[in-house]
């Protein structure tokens, strides 16, 4: 399947596996290249520059084919040392980078002038907009289905691809919502070129994650996620436990600020209770809505492979069946 993501980008596939802290490592980025698609280590989940360089490595140990770096750019209360993480992306001979969080303007010219490549996570038309002038090459833009922060405009993929996809000009990868063959043909039919995948990968034997988060998962339906942080206007989907209901609980009453709910929100909290030793009530963990279309936990290369067939299935045969053919006058 050829779009012009796939040829931008130099991948087999339209569907890339983004950033995701703590679950972007070399162990699963390596099987999501080998299976054709493109995904992004995450920089932050490295603990300094010189270990992301280590990763790359690794990572390049794993695959001989494509795959990109995540470099999320958010305020920190300890200062990040994003221009050596910018460095260290480019001496490693990485082409590929995934911006999030605040405008890349800062370093495209670093990243234009070693030749590496640029894909902007959005989640509003107006800010993808915004990136495509600055001269990135392809906008992510992520509908409210998402797991993480989908901002606080509430627009699903199914307007928020579309209308991206009347104002853009560079390719567009659609997330939020998607995990299956039936998700990538409605994302290339609204004009996406690509779909971003987060919670399907996460529930794959490569994801570097305690086996009960993605029997959990499997488990889930769709409606087993909750916005948190909405009165902080930082809205963030995760999914429901216990955790993320006090959460709610403590953020509704009157006068409540994050420091009222920051030792529960704590990411490492959540890295170490719940990702690492499997305690789904140990804190905060990140899912999207898509996962009430996940059945089961396969392979990085089951998971592209079914999702590539069953997409090829219905452009080939359920799509063009729909139209009635005129009849032929002999």
């Amino acid at each position: 399947m050829r779009t012009r993501f796939t040829e931008t980008f130099g991948v087999e596939h339209p569907i890339v596996c983004g950033g995701m802290t703590a679950v972007g490592t070399a162990d699963l980025i390596g099987a999501v290249a080998e299976a054709g698609a493109l995904g992004f280590l995450t920089a932050l989940t490295q603990p300094s520059p010189e270990a992301l360089g280590s990763e790359i490595a690794r990572c390049r140990d794993l695959t001989d084919r494509p795959f990109g770096v995540n470099l999320t750019l958010l305020p920190t209360i300890q200062p990040v040392p994003y221009d050596e993480y910018c460095q260290a992306i480019i001496e490693s001979g990485v082409k590929v980078v995934e911006t999030a969080g605040n405008s890349p303007a800062p370093y495209l010219p670093a990243f234009r002038a070693a030749g590496v490549k640029v894909v902007h996570k959005a989640v509003a038309v107006r800010h993808a907009l915004s990136a495509e002038r600055l001269g990135v090459d392809a906008i992510s833009i992520d509908g409210f289905e998402c797991a993480g922060h989908p901002g606080e405009d509430d627009v699903t993929a199914l307007v928020l691809v579309r209308a991206a996809a009347r104002r853009l000009r560079i390719p567009i990868v659609a997330s939020g919502g998607v995990a299956d063959g039936a998700g990538l043909v409605a994302a290339l039919a609204l004009g996406a070129d690509a779909v971003n995948m987060g919670t399907r990968f996460v529930a794959s034997r490569e994801a570097p994650v305690h086996e009960n988060v993605k029997s959990q998962i499997v488990a889930n339906d769709e409606r087993a996620t909750q916005l948190v942080f909405r009165e902080f206007r930082n809205t963030a989907r995760v999914a429901r436990n216990a955790i993320s209901e006090e959460i709610v609980r403590r953020s509704a009453v009157p006068g409540a600020t994050f420091d009222d709910i920051a030792d529960l929100a704590s990411g490492a909290r959540g890295r170490k209770e719940v990702l690492q030793r499997g305690d789904l009530d140990g804190g905060l963990w990140w899912v999207g809505q898509s996962q009430g279309l996940i059945d089961e936990v396969l392979s990085c290369r089951e998971i592209v492979d079914s999702i590539i067939d069953d997409a090829e299935a219905l452009i080939a045969h359920r799509l063009p069946a729909l139209i009635e053919q005129p009849e032929v006058v002999r």
